[in-house]
C-alpha cells in the first residue's frame, strides 16, 4: 500500500483511548510546588507539576537519567515538609525547538506508611480543589 493511501485509512479507536482514561493505577493530579532535591552531592530546585501516591513529575531543562536516586524536600501550602527518596523512571528530555514539558518522573521508594499517608492525603486535597475549580467554573 502506498504512504499517501495508508494516510488516509480509518483505524478505529478504542472507547477507552476516546475518553482520555488513563492506564495508571493511582489518580494523578496537577500541582504547582516548589521541591528541592539532591543528587550525589547537588543540590537542586524546580518545581512539581504532577503528583500521585507513587511520584512526581519534576519539570527541570536538566533531568537526571533513568535509575538516578533523588533526595526530595517540598512543602504543600500549610501542610508538613516531606523528605523522601525518589528514583528517576523516565524522563522527557529538552529538545532544541519543542520542549513542551521536559523533566522527569519519579517513583517514591521506600516511604513509611505516614509518608505514604501523608501523600495520599495531599493528592486528594489537590483533587479535591480542582473539583472545585471546576464547579465555580461552571465545568461540573
Amino acid at each position: 500500500m502506498p504512504i499517501k493511501d495508508r494516510r488516509n485509512r480509518v483505524v478505529p479507536v478504542s472507547q477507552e483511548r476516546r475518553t482520555g482514561r488513563e492506564r495508571r493505577e493511582h489518580q494523578r493530579v496537577l500541582v504547582s510546588m516548589e521541591v528541592d532535591y539532591r543528587c550525589d552531592n547537588t543540590f537542586l530546585f524546580a518545581y512539581i507539576t504532577d503528583l500521585s501516591a507513587m511520584g512526581i513529575f519534576i519539570q527541570t531543562s536538566a533531568p537526571h537519567p533513568p535509575g538516578t536516586l533523588l533526595n526530595l524536600r517540598f512543602q504543600p501550602a500549610g501542610g508538613a515538609q516531606l523528605d523522601v527518596e525518589g528514583r528517576v523512571i523516565w524522563v522527557n528530555p529538552p529538545r532544541k525547538h519543542d520542549s513542551i514539558n521536559p523533566g522527569m518522573g519519579v517513583q517514591f521508594v521506600d516511604l513509611t506508611p505516614a509518608q505514604r499517608e501523608q501523600i495520599k492525603v495531599l493528592v486528594r486535597t489537590f483533587a479535591y480543589l480542582s473539583d472545585d475549580e471546576d464547579h465555580i467554573r461552571g465545568n461540573s
